[in-house]
Parts: C-alpha cells; sequence; structure tokens
C-alpha cells in the first residue's frame, strides 16, 4: 500500500498580507534566539609580502580545516614560497594575546614557517637569534609586533600566557612567539 507523504496544514505556512510578514510561533525555530555561533578569529598583515589575511580559524571549539589552510599558506616562506602546516596552538596563543592586549590591529608578521635553505642563510649572515633546529622550521614560531600595543607590552602579555617561548627582540622590532616549552629571552 502506498501512502502519500502529508502536508502540513496550510494554516502553519508564513503569508505575505497587506506588505507585513506573519509567521505564526510554530514556525520559529526555538534556536533561532540562541548565542550566534562562536568563532576564534585572527587578523593579519605580512610585513614582506604585503598581504592581508582576516581568518576564523576556529568555530565553536573545532578548528576550521580551510581556514588552516589559508594560514599555512599565509604564513609560507616569503623567501622561498615553501609552505607547511602552522601549529594550531600558534593561533590559540595569538588569539589569547590579542585578547589580553585588547589590540584592534592586525597582528604584522615578521616570519614565520622557514625552509631549512631560509634557516641556513638566516644563521650564515650572523642574525642573531636563528636557531639551528629553529621551531620556524616546524611551523611552531612567529614573530609579530602590534601596531597599537607597545612591544614591551606585547612581549609582557606574551609571558603572561605561559604558553610556550617569548623572544623579545626591541632593536629588530618584534616579539617571537613559539609552541616549545616556556621559556623567554
Amino acid at each position: 500500500m502506498h501512502h502519500r507523504p502529508r502536508r502540513p496544514p496550510r494554516r502553519l505556512f508564513v503569508a505575505l498580507a497587506g506588505g507585513t510578514l506573519f509567521a505564526p510561533a510554530l514556525l520559529v525555530p526555538r534556536k533561532a534566539a540562541a548565542t550566534p555561533l562562536r568563532t576564534d578569529a585572527l587578523s593579519f598583515v605580512h610585513t614582506h609580502t604585503g598581504e592581508a589575511l582576516q581568518v576564523a580559524f576556529r568555530a565553536e571549539g573545532e578548528y576550521v580545516p580551510s581556514a588552516l589552510r589559508a594560514v599555512d599558506r599565509f604564513l609560507r616562506d616569503h623567501r622561498t614560497g615553501d609552505a607547511r602546516p602552522i601549529d594550531p596552538a600558534l593561533l590559540d596563543q595569538l588569539h589569547r594575546l590579542a585578547q589580553v592586549t585588547g589590540t584592534r590591529a592586525p597582528f604584522q608578521v615578521i616570519s614565520a614557517f622557514r625552509s631549512d635553505r631560509t634557516n641556513a642563510m638566516l644563521r650564515a649572515r650572523g642574525g642573531g637569534g636563528v636557531a639551528r633546529a629553529s621551531l620556524h622550521m616546524e611551523g611552531r614560531a612567529i614573530d609579530i609586533r602590534l601596531a597599537d600595543v607597545a612591544l614591551d607590552t606585547v612581549r609582557d602579555a606574551a609571558r603572561s600566557l605561559t604558553a610556550g617561548g617569548v623572544g623579545y627582540y626591541a632593536a629588530s622590532d618584534f616579539v617571537h612567539l613559539d609552541t616549545g616549552r616556556v621559556r623567554h629571552w
């Protein structure tokens, strides 16, 4: 025996009358008044490429794969174009840092992922602070500054997170953050 699906009674449909939209209470979803989707977002400007990125990297507590791929591409080695997955914990640190500092500015990125070749070149130049086994080469470090927060305030706020390494490079105008063990220099 074949049954046709039942149609809802006509009175449940939304009706347009006199230019005003009427919707019976039964049609309004109960979650319509719920809080909006919780997202964690970051904004970046790359000081070497001039590129900018605004990305919601987490929604409702879950990382957004397409956003992580966009971050990986954005934080690539600007010298070689090589990219590597960026540790999401680094994004968490940056998000917390933005909250703690109250910044309204994008993170100015000086360096993020570095290829082996770029890291070796920087070490050979005598660039102070370039480690042989740098966490930059693992996608676990970033060098940043904020246009609206003093550099020493960024440093102090980053240290207060106790979430990884924090390096202060006042002469070069940046703070290094990484997801390694908690330490500072």
